[in-house]
């Protein structure tokens, strides 16, 4: 580690991240730097970070490797933004970089940092971070109970006693992480008044709240087009000259998607205007999962204006 450099104004920074160390690079000084994944470690790197004037930190999602850093570099007030590894490798591939090792990635992703310049959002409260681990959770709680559902199917029955008992316990545990989710929301002032908007939309629960609220923090300040494009539910053409292929959705926040496309499920029964808009388009010859989809992209639509005007819900709000 060096000393700091006065003449710089703005230093960006790409970190690689593996189980066991950091790789640190900050573009502008050209300087490197690599520390135990540990909390010695880290703040050792946020002591070296202090030297410098940083604009942003750019760092990949890896499998939650990150988040002891993040955590330390947001209560450190540092400008953290933690980025979806495909976005580093399409940029290594545009600028043809092939090699790879943990220096060269850590560069890499600065050199993203710098020029591609990615915006520096708010930061999220620890309890907004807690909100969204104990979603990830329950995510994972659903698919082991879909899992042992299938394997209750196909088992031999000496064997099914136990996994009745497993499907018992993911249920009491996905119950629990509810409770929990409630409370966490409700501690969260900047979100009560949001959260009864959103749920004054029939087909709305608690889940879907907590995860718009959490993982799909632009509600209210996007237009139609940006927010559907955002939730991975906006139609993109696939045309080429004359040949002119099927619009297809692409994208997007998969957590936000899932959760949605399980709210829709119930809206179409009990939301008399996603209800007669899901008709209309079986009826005019779509299949059922492009009217879901639809569906989605027009629910996420109407929540989108009815957080941006501060308005509940309403038959005719469509």
């Amino acid at each position: 580690m060096t000393t700091s450099n006065h003449l710089i104004t703005s230093v960006n920074v790409g970190i690689d991240v593996g189980k066991a160390q950091l790789d640190i690079h900050l573009h502008e000084p050209y300087l490197y730097c690599s520390v135990l994944n540990t909390p010695d470690g880290i703040a050792r790197a946020l002591k070296w970070l202090d030297q410098y004037p940083i604009t942003r930190i750019v760092i990949e999602a890896t499998g939650r490797y990150e988040q002891l850093f993040v955590e330390a570099a947001l209560d450190h007030r540092l400008p953290v933004i933690v980025i979806n590894p495909l976005l580093i490798r399409r940029y290594a591939g545009a600028i043809g970089q092939l090699a790879k090792t943990d220096q060269i990635d850590c560069w890499l992703i600065a050199q993203y940092a710098a020029v591609i310049q990615p915006q520096v959002r708010k930061h999220k409260s620890k309890n907004i971070i807690r909100i969204k681990d104990l979603l990830a959770r329950r995510r994972q709680v659903i698919e082991m109970t879909t899992m042992e559902k299938n394997r209750y199917q196909i088992m031999p029955s000496f064997l099914k006693p136990d996994i009745k008992r497993l499907i018992e316990h993911l249920k009491s545990q996905r119950l629990k992480l509810d409770k929990q989710i409630e409370q966490q929301v409700e501690r969260e002032e900047s979100w009560r008044h949001k959260r009864d908007i959103l749920q004054s939309m029939p087909g709305v629960g608690p889940v879907v709240v907590s995860t718009l609220l959490g993982d799909l923090p632009e509600l209210g300040q996007l237009n139609n087009k940006q927010i559907a494009a955002l939730t991975g539910v906006a139609p993109y053409n696939r045309d080429s000259g004359k040949l002119r292929g099927k619009r297809r959705i692409s994208g997007g926040r998969a957590s936000v998607r899932t959760t949605l496309f399980m709210a829709v499920l119930s809206a179409v029964q009990h939301n008399p205007v996603i209800k007669a808009f899901y008709l209309r388009l079986v009826a005019a010859g779509k299949h059922k999962k492009v009217a879901l989809t639809a569906c989605i992209r027009k629910m996420i639509t109407m929540l989108n204006a009815m957080v941006r005007d501060d308005k509940m819900w309403q038959t005719n709000i469509a």
